[in-house]
């Protein structure tokens, strides 16, 4: 048979996914921070874009804003279909269509200016290196200082040997040596230390007043003293056990990590994207709005649009153009909000147990049945879900908090899994000290509350819970 190549038609059936349905997708997954910084930056790019003030009307309509968010009809997924379409009627769809279908809230509040929020934390580095300038040092001990430095890492520790900096610097170790030792006197004390034994060494000798006996467990007797054996450490040093605790109690406050104070995250204020309150009985849903801005259409392109015979062919694919994608972020925030609500509202009817008497009444919750509820896909509820923060009457959860697994009961009954871990850290908190619950015996007592859980699941979730073995916790009292 002779080969050949020629043309056949085929009709198939594929998936895809248009730009606007990305963007769909993109917004639902965003957090609440992330939103408003992609609303600023939108109405940068397209100029058909601009933030709407509320009037009194607006203000009344946002009052009834659960009221128009849950509708007893399905709630369509954004599918991306029919916006890219040229052949479009845009005249009748500038008449027609309320582009102002979404309805934000703008705080008009007068507030800081922005130049006061605006700052470079210092880090170890820069702090080093301005005690570096300020040491009475030689040009090519600067050089070598500032080499050393770039090499210690985040912790406060070097990285490298003092053989190897000779080497790159061109270079002797003693020279090397030497100025090592004065930026390990800069502050943080126990910085440029090669290890943790040298880093607390530096810093039990910068004491005030010098503990010999702390020096020599740092020296000798760490291992000892991270297993907490020191009637060992005693014995070794002949002295007392109250002595020994005297020098461990000192070494204890010293800092591991030097550098953390430079590297350290600050605390960040959780801001709910939705709250739930319950009044009269009934538990209501409001979407946290504030700061989003209330976006509408420039009234100027839109005349331009619907006065064609008087606009160029190039501008008025241009104003299209925008417009569209105006259009489409408008109609996607607002989807992105109702399908949150709706999430929400399905979460409220599975775990209002949970919201009336707290997390030992938590149901087992999988991603399939809200979907269900809802009649959307499992991905679309992961999306809305994902780093979104909900205020209820018990505190202030992630929405992903909500789903658990199911552990079964004797009695055939189901537990979320955060329920049991809540049980267990209720165990173990009113166990004796001297006698801790083994991970067996925590199985034990978990059956008289009729669980039936195995000792490894124990084991697994006391360690997501970060709390140490029974033999840890011995040892440690």
């Amino acid at each position: 048979m002779a080969l050949e190549i020629k043309q056949s038609p085929k009709l198939v059936q594929q998936l895809v996914i248009t730009p606007q349905l990305q963007q769909a997708i993109k917004l639902l997954q965003l957090t609440r921070v992330e939103l408003v910084d992609l609303i600023q930056n939108e109405i940068k790019e397209n100029p058909l874009l601009e933030v709407s003030e509320l009037g009194e009307e607006d203000e009344a309509k946002r009052d009834h804003q659960p009221e128009d968010l849950v509708q007893k009809e399905k709630t369509p997924e954004v599918k991306g279909e029919g916006e890219g379409s040229d052949d479009f009627d845009w005249e009748s769809y500038v008449e027609n269509y309320n582009l102002a279908s979404y309805r934000g809230s703008l705080n008009t509040e007068e507030k800081p200016s922005f130049e006061n929020f605006i700052f470079k934390k210092t880090t170890l580095v820069d702090h080093l290196m301005w005690q570096l300038r300020l040491s009475d040092l030689t040009e090519e001990e600067q050089r070598i200082g500032r080499w050393i430095i770039g090499n210690i890492d985040e912790d406060g520790y070097l990285k490298v040997t003092a053989d190897e900096v000779a080497r790159e610097m061109g270079t002797d170790d003693r020279r090397v040596e030497e100025v090592l030792k004065g930026i390990q006197q800069f502050d943080p004390v126990g910085v440029g230390a090669k290890d943790l034994k040298e880093c607390l060494l530096l810093q039990v000798r910068d004491l005030d007043e010098r503990d010999p006996i702390a020096e020599q467990i740092v020296s000798h007797y760490l291992p000892y003293l991270k297993n907490r054996n020191f009637q060992h450490i005693g014995k070794k040093l002949g002295i007392s056990l109250a002595r020994v605790m005297e020098s461990v109690k000192l070494i204890s406050d010293l800092e591991p990590k030097p550098g953390r104070a430079f590297t350290a995250d600050e605390a960040q204020t959780i801001i709910p994207d939705v709250f739930i309150y319950k009044i009269e009985g009934d538990y209501v849903i409001t979407l946290n709005e504030d700061e989003i801005p209330r976006l509408k259409i420039n009234a100027l392109y839109r005349n331009v649009l619907s006065n064609q015979s008087n606009t160029k062919e190039g501008d008025r694919k241009y104003i299209q153009d925008k417009l569209k994608s105006a259009v489409w972020l408008i109609k996607s925030i607002y989807q992105r909000q109702k399908t949150i609500y709706k999430v929400t509202e399905s979460i409220v009817k599975f775990q209002g147990e949970f919201l009336d008497k707290g997390v030992n009444y938590l149901k087992p919750l999988v991603l399939r049945d809200v979907a269900e509820d809802i009649q959307m896909h499992e991905s679309t509820i992961s999306r809305a879900t994902n780093n979104k923060y909900v205020h209820t009457p018990q505190g202030i959860f992630e929405l992903k908090f909500f789903f658990n697994n199911s552990i079964s009961s004797i009695r055939g009954e189901d537990f979320a899994s955060e329920s049991v871990k809540h049980l267990i850290r209720e165990i173990i908190a009113r166990e004796n000290p001297r006698n801790p619950f083994s991970d067996e015996k925590i199985v034990k007592v978990l059956r008289g509350y009729n669980i039936n859980i195995a000792r490894r699941t124990v084991a697994k979730y006391r360690e997501s819970l970060r709390i140490l073995s029974s033999n840890e916790r011995r040892r440690l009292f």
